[in-house]
């Protein structure tokens, strides 16, 4: 499309901002909302809802009976293959609207985002679910008169916290492995870039995932990240950012139930800075404060 036929759709695009617990869209708790702002025109794109511990509960709650069920971890892995390959075509057949939103979000071109982002997004859930039924346990070579067996399990309760720059197509890196194993996966989207998150959640729906396995709290991470990576009844913590934001949630891994805990730490954010800038110190000043949040 060219630029005037993006303008249009985009004036046209309405979206989710609940956040997505136990198969509904809800608002938070405590009501509380937060600004989501385009960062290229500073205009106001909605409210979303700011969750905290309170909805960290009521979601993981969610999501360990949904595990404990077996509702989606205990299916034969052809059906649940099935059901991410469903999910994988209708993040496909919606990649224009992951590539406005991401571009409108977080201010990503919109060639990028159609280009690479909302592609990649549904390939990698569909090369996951096509993994399902062929990654096999195996037979651990041994004595005679001795078995040895290593079996692959799912962990339970996953929780994932996905940075601002490519928030669609690192929550797939998080969620599409989670998912294609049988767990149940919480994503904890940046706050700079929610929006598509929250259309993860709603085409997860209707592709057929189960309510309770695949939720969306929007939030700050010293709220709603914190109170996952502190929960005792979260069992594994994934995430994208800044190395001390890493630090942290290590640290919060250890204090709770020794979490397992996957850090992706110490990105790169290049910032381009012209000479007719009029403020240059201050422009400095949010280049080096931006680089220091890095992606937490």
């Amino acid at each position: 499309m060219d630029t005037i036929t993006w303008h249009a759709k985009a004036e046209a695009l309405s979206f989710r901002t609940q956040a997505f617990i136990n198969g509904e869209f809800v608002n938070s708790v405590s009501g509380d909302t937060f600004e989501v702002i385009n960062p290229a025109t500073g205009r106001l794109l909605a409210h979303v809802a700011r969750c905290d511990e309170a909805d960290v509960n009521l979601a993981v709650d969610a999501a360990r009976n949904a595990f404990e069920s077996r509702v989606w971890s205990g299916l034969a892995p052809a059906d649940r293959k099935e059901v991410l390959l469903n999910y994988a075509k209708l993040i496909d057949e919606h990649k224009e609207d992951f590539a406005l939103l991401e571009s409108l979000d977080m201010g990503k071109p919109i060639s990028d985002a159609m280009g690479y982002d909302a592609p990649a997004t549904a390939r990698c859930i569909q090369w996951n679910a096509e993994a399902i039924d062929k990654v096999y346990d195996e037979v651990a070579p041994v004595t005679e008169g001795a078995l040895a067996l290593v079996t692959r399990e799912a962990l339970g309760v996953v929780a994932a916290i996905v940075p601002w720059n490519f928030p669609t197509v690192m929550a797939s890196w998080k969620i599409g492995p989670a998912l294609a194993t049988g767990n149940s996966v919480i994503v904890k989207p940046s706050e700079k870039s929610p929006l598509t998150a929250i259309l993860l959640a709603d085409l997860a729906k209707q592709a057929g995932i189960p309510d309770g396995v695949f939720q969306v709290l929007p939030g700050f991470g010293h709220e709603a990240g914190q109170a996952l990576a502190l929960h005792n009844d979260v069992d594994c913590i994934t995430f994208t950012g800044s190395t001390a934001v890493g630090k942290k949630l290590l640290s919060f891994a250890g204090e709770s139930n020794l979490k397992r805990a996957f850090m992706e730490c110490g990105g790169k954010s290049p910032h381009i800075i012209h000479h007719d800038v009029k403020d240059i110190e201050k422009a400095a000043a949010t280049a080096a404060s931006a680089i220091c949040y890095n992606q937490g």
